[in-house]
């Protein structure tokens, strides 16, 4: 037994040993490094540590901002002034460190929200095209709902456990990290962050009075490029809303409109006989483009051969949008006010600021002057971006999202397919057939992210042109979802063709796909421009083919019909005949929404309107108990319908859009009080009946 034992203990020596050594070499060499650093006097100073951490800091911001391991060195050698002011301002941060025993903690503690950014943009640009900006801090609830469209349930896990890792290391560091023996200088350590943030600041005013960085960004995209990820995010945090011009006052405002051209209409006197006046429908369509707009690609068969034909018959041309690869809001916002998105803050969706408490001139506010009635319709989520609170301060009627629509087919993303607004828009139509319509649909079939993995077996049309696999997989699936939306438009247009009161439809892009394009790739020389076409039922307008932005859409659509309502529409009409289009642009949108409302005599003349989810009531006719179980009979009921008591969802069972079953027992006293509210998936309630 003894010499058994032995040979075993023989056996297990050597490993152990091994890892000794082992162990003895790594924590030498650890050692090795904190004697460099404890002893070198230079590598000692605080300064130094905070320099060569945001040094660190900064490549790796950048390199994910570049999309490569020198993107940081490439932005150093491209832009050295906003590097340096970049860097000046991590340094300060870091310096804060100085004023504590445990240096190396809130060296952590301070990097890794720097880390976070940098990562958390270089994601974001992979999937929509558009930087990381506090904005998207603000539509977080957003975010956590196309989660699992843009990542796998393995993806998710792994930033779950790096963010549990990041947290642990935390604690391990706050418990066991280094603490310097002596307590630092306090007020020497002071002077140093005082210093550190003056110098931060001044080099910040420095480089904006000298141009070395811009404080207004035309271009979201390219100035992250520009200017260096930390300074274009602080600056999205600090620039809101619509800046206040230079000469504003009540005598600037008014003479934006004193005589000639621009001579403000204060009656509606430019509007057709009652007969005369057209429906009006917008249909903006996600992520929709021509996808043989892209060079270097080729094609089985035409992608869109309805649009195309559309185009060559119908006043069409390039629609100048202001975000690319995400941000739908906000192209929605330009074609229903007529306001420029450039005049706001950078990356702000104006839904999640000003428009939540505001309520601003749009063209259902204008068409509802003229006895139109006016609809909302988008075949998702209500409580997107806001949208079923925002749309009441927009001049909407009702709206009617994906909670109040029934047979709804999906994608295998699993977004809403978008067959089923053609039945959405022509009940909206015959809801109100003693009024004429203004209707601003949203489509959401193209929405990325488009999968890598391939999911279209057999695709309509093919894709080529040097692709890698993951991007063949990519294209396939978009253009099948386009190649699709092109059928929905074709009969749209078909039915709309033999409907009785003259309509006019207009059909234009929100964004470019998210798919990795950049201006040299597209036929328009930009990736952000998408296209149009107005088309009519009623006898084609006179072709006119134009580049327009998408806050001049609205004025557009008015000047076809001989119409000029609203202020920012007569502004566009003659932007041609006003020198100052732009100055005067920016005048209009800051005293409409943020000052004195000089140009409606001080007082907002557009109330939030008594907005309705769903154009058709839903509506309880009886409460029956079948063996036991209750059954509510009614109209309009969907799969998002759910019986309640007392404001409390009980469990429901969607049986048809006339029956529900609860699945909950209640007393028979409490039956009569049950309604039936629209629940959407994260259980907001959107309305419930009277």
């Amino acid at each position: 037994m003894n010499l058994l034992k032995r040979h075993k203990d023989i056996q297990t020596e050597k490993p152990r040993k091994e890892k000794k050594r082992r162990f003895k070499r790594v924590h030498g060499f650890s050692e090795k490094i904190h004697n460099f650093v404890s002893r070198n006097k230079i590598m000692n100073k605080p300064y130094v540590q905070s320099g060569l951490i945001a040094l660190v800091l900064m490549l790796i911001i950048e390199g994910f901002e570049y999309k490569g391991v020198f993107g940081g060195f490439i932005f150093l050698v491209r832009h050295p002034a906003p590097f340096a002011i970049n860097y000046i301002v991590i340094f300060a941060t870091l310096s804060i460190a100085w004023l504590f025993r445990r240096r190396v903690f809130f060296y952590f503690l301070i990097s890794v929200p720097w880390l976070a950014l940098g990562v958390t943009n270089g994601i974001i640009l992979s999937y929509r095209m558009t930087p990381f900006t506090t904005a998207d801090l603000q539509v977080a609830g957003v975010a956590f709902d196309i989660l699992p469209s843009y990542f796998s349930p393995g993806q998710l896990a792994l930033i779950g456990l790096g963010i549990v890792a990041v947290i642990a290391l935390f604690v391990l560091l706050a418990i066991f990290g280094p603490k310097k023996r002596q307590r630092p200088n306090y007020k020497k350590a002071a002077c140093g962050v005082l210093i550190a943030a003056i110098l931060a600041s001044g080099s910040w005013s420095f480089g904006v009075k000298t141009n070395l960085v811009a404080s207004y960004f035309e271009n979201l995209w390219d100035a992250y490029y520009d200017y260096g990820v930390p300074y274009c995010f602080i600056t999205t945090w600090l620039r809101r809303g619509v800046p206040k011009p230079a000469h504003y006052n009540e005598e600037a405002v008014k003479n934006i409109f004193a005589g000639g051209e621009l001579e403000k209409q204060t009656e509606y006197t430019n509007k057709p006989p009652e007969k005369n006046r057209p429906n009006i429908i917008f249909l903006q369509l996600e992520s929709f483009i021509d996808p043989t707009e892209v060079k270097g690609l080729e094609f089985s068969q035409s992608p869109t051969p309805f649009f195309e034909s559309l185009k060559e018959s119908y006043s069409s041309g390039y629609l100048e949008v202001p975000v690319v690869g995400g941000g739908t809001a906000n192209t929605e916002l330009e074609a229903m006010s007529g306001m420029s998105m450039k005049y706001f803050g950078p990356g702000e969706y104006p839904y999640k600021t000003i428009l939540e408490t505001e309520s601003c001139e749009t063209m259902a506010y204008d068409m509802k002057m003229l006895g139109y009635s006016t609809h909302a319709i988008h075949n998702h989520r209500g409580a997107f971006y806001n949208r079923n609170l925002v749309f009441a301060n927009l001049g909407f009627d009702d709206f009617t999202s994906l909670e109040y629509m029934n047979y709804v087919s999906k994608t295998p993303k699993n977004f809403a397919k978008d067959d089923v607004l053609i039945e959405e828009i022509f009940g909206a139509l015959e809801s109100t057939k003693d009024k004429k319509d203004y209707i601003y649909c949203i489509s959401v079939q193209g929405h990325g992210k488009y999968p890598e993995n391939k999911l279209i077996k057999d695709p309509t049309v093919s894709v080529s042109g040097g692709l890698t696999k993951e991007q063949q997989n990519a294209w396939d699936f978009y253009v099948e979802q386009v190649h699709e939306m092109d059928t929905v438009i074709e009969n749209l247009t078909k039915e709309l063709s033999s409907y009785s009161e003259p309509t006019i439809l207009v059909l234009y892009g929100d964004h470019l796909p998210a798919l990795g394009m950049e201006n040299e790739d597209m036929k328009s020389g930009s990736i952000f421009k998408t296209q149009y076409v107005i088309w009519s039922n009623y006898g084609k307008f006179e072709k006119q083919d134009k580049e327009l932005c998408a806050y001049q859409l609205p004025a557009e659509i008015q000047s076809r019909i001989g119409m000029s309502e609203g202020v920012l529409t007569v502004l566009h009409q003659n932007r041609d005949a006003n020198n100052s289009y732009q100055a005067d642009l920016h005048m209009l949108q800051y005293d409409m929404l943020y000052g004195k409302k000089y140009i409606y005599g001080g007082t907002n003349p557009f109330p939030p309107t008594d907005m309705k989810m769903g154009f058709n009531p839903i509506k309880i006719d009886s409460v029956v108990s079948v063996a036991g179980k209750y059954y509510i009979k009614g109209e309009g009921f969907t799969p998002f319908s759910k019986i309640s008591l007392d404001g409390n969802i009980l469990d429901t069972v969607f049986v048809s859009p006339t029956v529900l079953k609860l699945q909950e027992e209640v007393q028979p006293s409490d039956a009569e009080r049950m309604k039936v509210s629209q629940v959407e998936k994260y259980n907001s309630i959107l309305s419930t009946t009277e």
